[in-house]
């Protein structure tokens, strides 16, 4: 028996990260895999059995990776950041949650004859739709940025609230079923919102002290924030049965949403807890259902189906967007995709366990029901919602938009020009200094990993089709370069030659060292680095047919860089080591060092003194032909002018001379 619960116990890590793998290879949200995985080895092989294999265990365990999944979900819900991100997605989370929330229940009720308080549950539960569905939905589709951004955002922001509504209308009917309805049934549920909202605010705040003050070491943060979390999950149950959701949820927000707290290394954190915990918790959810309970639900649940595409999530999309800017194209676009996720599987599933437990009439229904909307959700509108963006003429354009990983001076100030000239840009980096500093001048930012899963839920790259490696990071590089490589395409990934000589070097694959191209062949970070250090700027020049880049090196010299130039199109491309000659017409971005803008100093002063040289020349020879006219001589001989021409060429030397002493004098 041992053996036997081991490798169940070992398949379900392996299927779990074959599912992960699947979902990342095929750009499929994960929980379709999962949700199959499970259903095949539980319902359709009979080779897991849950409640078998775990016996009293299994209840603590969904009761834990619930817990985790609400906390992790509330970290993200910053007020500041839902306010940032404009009218429609408060208006999504707040009126449309409550919308689409009004119009599922009554069809539980009506086409499934669910009593009405398990009709409320089941309307809280499907509410939300959260970023593990949406973010790989959003990448396959590529519809406009503004609509992958409410649509990201809404995923992000509706976890907690739907998951904080679930929670409360649980703990109302728990202790409805539990007590006396007439005595204690306010008492009690009060009890568990004052201790839910007391406990979890004040375990917040003092964790989000310990967190500023840094009394935990680097290495125990995330170990003792997530210990913390339980023991305040499990003391709050003790105190009042089934109050510790609500109290870790409120936790979370109030870390989100406290001054001088950084929670990023703790969000992090999480990814591998979701890759080894929720997801194995998922096959475990999908292998419990009953193969006949979803059939038993018959056309009415079909019906619900239909509710929740066709009636609840348009009129919360319509009504929530009256008084935005939103076209009509754009809200049946968003009408269409709102997917379901792992936060209604994984509470459906716990309630369903604790209502049963206390002979709720319905509960088994809950489950299986929920399961539906999710397979109905996701696979329906993962094979339509391109299409549909297509028709509706909602998709983006080819994106022009570029992420740089490594937010040094140098890729501020190239992300500075670019924004001027209505590039997108995004700047990504582990140094929180770079970071810092780019937000102080308004360059979108994203701290951390760009190839985290955190990344994946949170940056936006709506409008970003290449990325440019720019950091000094020599470990992390190749990672980030793959990565975007998968997502991209090998030739939308560019890098700068990092790579060291010798042995080290043929431990880099060729794929990746063909693409080290970025600005040039020998363009390594350091010499960029070393040119900024030394006072080098970004300058945009018009490259025109009477200024072509060979007059562009003549004024600037050899040292000046090219990096990427703007079509008349405002297409973006990236200068290589591939490219020997640029066309005319664009607008180049080029980095030049202290000694291109010596030379730049020298060629004007040059052609000025010229300039001046030849005026002095041909004014000289008007006044020599006048002369000549009045005395009846003959015009200016050759001999003459040549005179002239060297007086000019003298002048011009001795202005370049200065111009070059006194650019030795300032330098001194």
């Amino acid at each position: 028996m041992v053996e036997h619960i081991t490798g169940m116990l070992a398949l379900i890590g392996v299927l779990s990260l074959l599912c992960q793998w699947l979902g990342w290879k095929f750009r499929l949200p994960a929980i379709l895999p999962l949700l199959l995985c499970g259903l095949l080895l539980g319902p359709g092989l009979d080779i897991l059995n849950p409640d078998a294999i775990f016996g009293d265990l299994l209840f603590p365990i969904i009761s834990l990776g619930v817990a985790v999944i609400l906390f992790e979900g509330a970290l993200t819900l910053n007020f500041k950041e839902i306010k940032d991100h404009g009218r429609m997605v408060t208006n999504l989370v707040t009126f449309g949650a409550f919308i689409t929330w009004a119009c599922i229940a009554p069809a539980a009720h009506w086409l499934l004859g669910f009593e009405w308080p398990m009709a409320m549950l089941f309307g809280a539960l499907v509410v939300v739709t959260g970023p593990t569905v949406i973010v790989p939905m959003l990448r396959t589709v590529r519809p406009k940025s503004n609509l992958a951004s409410i649509l990201r955002w809404e995923g992000i922001v509706i976890d907690p609230i739907g998951a904080i509504l679930a929670v409360l209308v649980y703990e109302y009917i728990a202790v409805a079923a539990a007590a006396d309805p007439t005595t204690h049934v306010l008492s009690a549920l009060g009890m568990t919102l004052l201790l839910g909202f007391g406990m979890g605010a004040i375990a917040g705040y003092l964790i989000g002290i310990a967190l500023r003050t840094n009394v935990f070491p680097h290495y125990l943060k995330n170990t003792a924030v997530l210990t913390l979390m339980l023991g305040m999950f499990v003391g709050s149950n003790l105190l009042q049965e089934e109050s510790g959701l609500l109290t870790v949820t409120v936790m979370g927000i109030w870390l989100a949403n406290m001054r001088g707290v950084d929670i990023a290394d703790i969000l992090e954190f999480k990814e591998t807890l979701t890759v080894l915990l929720i997801s194995a918790l998922f096959i475990l959810l999908a292998a419990r259902l009953n193969s006949t309970a979803m059939l038993d639900l018959g056309w009415g649940g079909v019906g619900v189906l239909l509710v929740v595409l066709f009636i609840a999530r348009p009129l919360s999309i319509w009504i929530s967007g009256i008084g935005t800017s939103l076209s009509r194209a754009d809200k049946w676009f968003l009408s269409w995709v709102a997917p379901r996720g792992i936060v209604a599987a994984a509470i459906s599933s716990l309630f369903a366990i604790k209502l049963e437990a206390i002979g709720v009439n319905g509960a088994s229904s809950i489950v299986p029901l929920v399961f539906l909307i999710i397979i109905g959700t996701v696979v329906i509108q993962s094979l339509t919602a391109s299409p549909w963006a297509k028709f509706l003429g909602v998709k983006a354009d080819s994106s022009q938009g570029l992420l740089l990983f490594g937010a040094s001076k140098f890729s501020r100030e190239l992300a500075k020009v670019l924004t001027d000239k209505n590039v997108k840009v995004v700047l990504a980096d582990n140094n929180w200094d770079n970071i810092r500093q780019a937000r102080m001048a308004n360059i979108p930012v994203y701290f951390g990993n760009p190839a985290s899963e955190h990344a994946e839920n949170f940056m936006d790259l709506s409008g970003i089709g290449r990325v440019l490696i720019l950091s000094p990071y020599r470990q992390l590089n190749p990672l980030v370069s793959f990565h975007f490589q998968d997502l991209f395409g090998v030739k939308k990934v560019y890098g700068l030659n990092n790579a060291e000589g010798g042995s080290a070097r043929h431990q880099l694959s060729e794929s990746y060292l063909k693409r080290l191209c970025l600005f040039g062949e020998s363009v390594s970070y350091a010499r960029i680095a070393s040119y900024m250090s030394k006072g080098a700027v970004i300058k945009v020049t018009n490259i025109t047919e009477n200024f072509t880049l060979t007059h562009f090196r003549e004024r600037y010299g050899e040292t000046a860089m090219p990096l990427i130039y703007l079509t008349k199109e405002q297409k973006v491309k990236i200068v290589t080591g591939e490219d020997t000659d640029l066309p005319v017409g664009i607008e180049l971005i080029s980095l030049l060092p202290q000694e291109a803008q010596e030379q730049a100093i020298i060629q004007r002063n040059l052609a000025e003194a010229e300039e001046q040289a030849n005026k002095a020349a041909q004014k000289t020879l008007d006044s020599q032909e006048q002369t000549a006219v009045l005395n009846n001589e003959e015009a200016p001989t050759e001999q003459t002018l040549t005179a002239v021409d060297s007086e000019g060429d003298a002048e011009a030397d001795t202005t370049v001379n200065n111009a070059i002493n006194e650019k030795d004098e300032t330098k001194q």
